[in-house]
């Protein structure tokens, strides 16, 4: 059978007159149109069976089966079993890579952690220090008033008993 191929077999199709011209040359196919239309055309290939005067070039024999022995069998056996175990080692291996990436992704999220908080610590040290300073010196100026205060009263008392004293 000769080849052919789909473009010419699609032009075959549309130009009937050049496909007699090619359709001579394959015996074994039989190209039958179906449902012309103004959409396009569509086609049928029959492939004609093969006689029995026909040689034998066409049939595809498969390859002679050789025998397997039992050293083969071990052999591909103790490859599958080296495959497996090498495919294990490979998993083993990247889940041990991703235990070890967790614990540093871990160990760093404490590490943050404890530096967030110290330095949270800090702040609260020094704003309550600040804090206490300021107190201790709001109450400074409030005792310094009170005793401009004392002292004035008493300059207000002693004025006013030399008032009587000189009036007296």
């Amino acid at each position: 059978m000769k080849e052919i191929s789909v473009f010419s077999l699609i032009c075959s199709c549309l130009y009937p007159e050049t496909r007699k011209n090619l359709m001579g040359d394959f015996e074994d196919l039989d190209i039958k149109p179906i449902n012309k239309r103004a959409s396009g055309q569509s086609f049928e290939i029959i492939l004609k069976p093969t006689s029995p005067v026909s040689d034998n070039a066409h049939c595809i024999t498969t390859p002679p089966k050789r025998d397997i022995s039992l050293e083969d069998i071990q052999k591909k056996l103790e490859a599958a079993e080296d495959r497996r175990k090498s495919q294990e080692a490979q998993v083993l291996q990247a889940l041990a890579e991703k235990r070890e990436h967790e614990r540093d992704v871990l160990m760093k999220a404490m590490e943050e952690n404890s530096n967030f908080s110290r330095m949270a610590e800090e702040k609260l040290q020094v704003k309550m220090e600040q804090i206490e300073e300021n107190r201790q010196a709001y109450m400074a100026a409030i005792m310094d008033r009170l005793q401009e205060k004392e002292r004035h009263a008493q300059e207000v008392r002693r004025n006013k008993e030399l008032r009587e004293e000189v009036t007296a």
